[in-house]
């Protein structure tokens, strides 16, 4: 049988759980007995929902033809991707799915970035940086650092959009305290609950979201953080040697990311700022986003793909701090037997508390 979700109502006076009160038809606290018609705490629900509002305008700057002059488009057959390169680019490979590419045409029409990080790394230090990776790894297969073939090594340049705003934020905490004491035999623990507010202001500058649907979301923000000080303005002379992906997702298909990256930051920020409780978290999030931009930048990655006994292995690094990440097989047979020894471990050593305490 399936059992219904439970729902608690606090109380916006004292923070504690509202019961309903048959007699008045109402709900009543009987911490601090306020009673609340169901319908206004109804529309209280309704109105207090975690919200950030704003709207972003993309930039509006393209490309003249005298930039585009020498940039192909080359096309995955494969995953549909869209890499740009210089006219000296011959046959090459997708970076992300490492299948062959076709220049299609010549590149026009696009957004011209605001901003670039030009590559500091280069791919020795890329090959260099898979191999340390691998290195120290007890669970990888001992076969796969020298059987595995790497496929190709690529750097590419990643579309970003970066999202400024100022954010006026309003949050509604729940806090609790606790005391243990005792009652003759019994250790009667006692919890207050609490429910604080928060209103204040942050600005945020260049809050990330890659416009590549070929980029894992996860990998990308995992190569974080890149140094914007160093970011160029955008001159085709720094494609030159590199690919770059196409975005393929816009800046307003990518804001809910960047507002959800916003909500968690402020709500680190004012959780910060609540001292004395034994437990904070923020119930209600609402910000409100006003002097937005978004501007359009490249970021560089270099992109290393691998095989494995037919399988595929993709690994980034970010070409201008250097920061490696990517996942690896498993030897499942090692993995196992340190699952076994480490439950026998533990068991050999409740045996021995046992005999120890029973021979006391």
């Amino acid at each position: 049988m399936v059992q219904p979700d439970l729902i608690e109502y606090k109380c916006p006076q004292c923070g504690g759980v509202l019961e309903f009160d048959s007699a008045s038809q109402q709900m009543k606290c009987p911490y601090c007995d306020s009673v609340f018609s169901v319908e206004a705490l109804q529309s209280k629900d309704e109105a207090l929902e975690n919200t950030v509002d704003g709207q972003w305008q993309p930039p509006e700057t393209t490309f003249d033809e005298s930039e585009t002059a020498n940039m192909g488009v080359y096309t995955c057959k494969s995953c549909g991707g869209e890499i740009v390169a210089d006219e000296t680019t011959g046959a090459t490979h997708c970076p992300y799915c490492d299948n062959p590419v076709v220049l299609t045409g010549r590149f026009a029409g696009d957004l011209k970035p605001d901003l670039v990080l030009p590559f500091k790394l280069d791919k020795a230090a890329a090959k260099a940086a898979l191999k340390q990776h691998m290195s120290g790894k007890r669970l990888l297969p001992r076969a796969f650092s020298t059987d595995s073939h790497l496929d190709e090594v690529k750097g590419v340049y990643v579309p970003v959009w970066l999202y400024d705003a100022k954010a006026h934020a309003s949050l509604i905490l729940d806090a609790t305290k606790s005391a243990t004491h005792d009652e003759g035999t019994e250790r009667i623990t006692e919890t207050e609950h609490f429910t604080l507010q928060r209103v204040g202001d942050l600005r945020f500058e260049s809050v990330p979201a890659d416009g590549s649907s070929k980029m894992p979301d996860e990998m990308m923000e995992s190569l974080e953080p890149f140094e914007l000080s160093e970011a160029k303005p955008f001159q085709t002379a720094y494609l030159s040697g590199y690919l770059a992906d196409r975005y393929d997702v816009d800046a307003a298909r990518c804001e809910s990311r960047a507002k959800e990256r916003i909500r968690r930051s402020t709500e680190e920020a004012f959780l910060r700022t609540v001292t004395g409780y034994d437990s904070v978290e923020a119930r209600v999030c609402q910000i409100r986003t006003t002097e937005n931009r978004v501007r359009y930048a490249l970021y560089p990655v270099w992109l290393l793909n691998t095989t494995w006994q037919g399988e595929h292995y993709q690994f980034a690094m970010n070409g201008q701090t250097g920061k490696f990440v990517g996942d690896m097989p498993i030897d499942k047979s090692l993995y196992w037997k340190l699952r076994v020894a480490w439950a026998a471990g533990i068991a050999a050593a409740v045996y021995a508390v046992a005999w120890l305490v029973s021979h006391l």
